[in-house]
């Protein structure tokens, strides 16, 4: 009867076990929107254009991702219904990839969701926010997503050019860190040539 006991009792912990081991990681809980800044007065026309993604903070950022990270840029071109057709450039597998998406404007200027979100399954919601920008220099944008119920959230610290002062690295970090993110959730991608300066 003892040895029956101990021998359920080390089944049912290998089974907890391997349901941890399922279960995924814990986030930072993403922040409510209302606690994100929104550009006053945001100008879509100006905002258009290549962008260089100088940073990025988020809860679902981990060590694989901080060891491959590269510079990559962000194009956003205003149709005619002030919607962005937004293109990130990358390298993938030593390829330049791109990547198209909608971001459709929101009763808020300056606030836009993913257009033709039946496409990307399991996204529930997508807002995109402009936080700050002077148009010419940078711009910070939060990033928030549900995926099968869970909350993802990033910021993206944008440049014109490949390099920012320091004073605006330190404001971002600043800012994603008043978010609960530590230093392990924060990326400087590296400088790249690659596919982000072709034509």
């Amino acid at each position: 009867m003892a040895r029956g006991l101990l021998w359920l009792g080390l089944v049912l912990l290998g089974s907890l076990q391997a349901q941890a081991q399922d279960s995924p990681p814990k986030l930072i809980p993403a922040p409510l929107l209302i606690k994100i800044p929104l550009q006053p007065d945001f100008q879509d026309d100006q905002f258009q254009g290549k962008w260089y993604v100088i940073g990025v903070a988020g809860n679902s950022i981990n060590t694989e991702k901080r060891a491959r990270l590269k510079m990559y840029t962000t194009t956003y071109k205003l149709k005619d219904n002030h919607s962005y057709e937004v293109t990130s450039t990358l390298i993938r597998n030593q390829r330049c990839d791109h990547w198209i998406r909608t971001f459709v404007p929101s009763s808020l200027p300056g606030q836009f969701t993913l257009g033709n979100i039946k496409r990307y399954v399991g996204v529930q919601s997508y807002t995109v926010r402009v936080m700050t920008t002077d148009y010419n220099q940078f711009a910070m944008v939060f990033f928030k997503k549900v995926y099968k119920n869970r909350e993802y959230f990033k910021i993206t610290l944008y440049g014109r050019t490949k390099q920012l002062p320091s004073a605006l690295k330190e404001y971002f970090t600043g800012f994603a860190r008043s978010l609960g993110l530590t230093d392990d959730y924060i990326i400087f991608p590296v400088p790249t040539d690659q596919c982000i300066d072709d034509k």
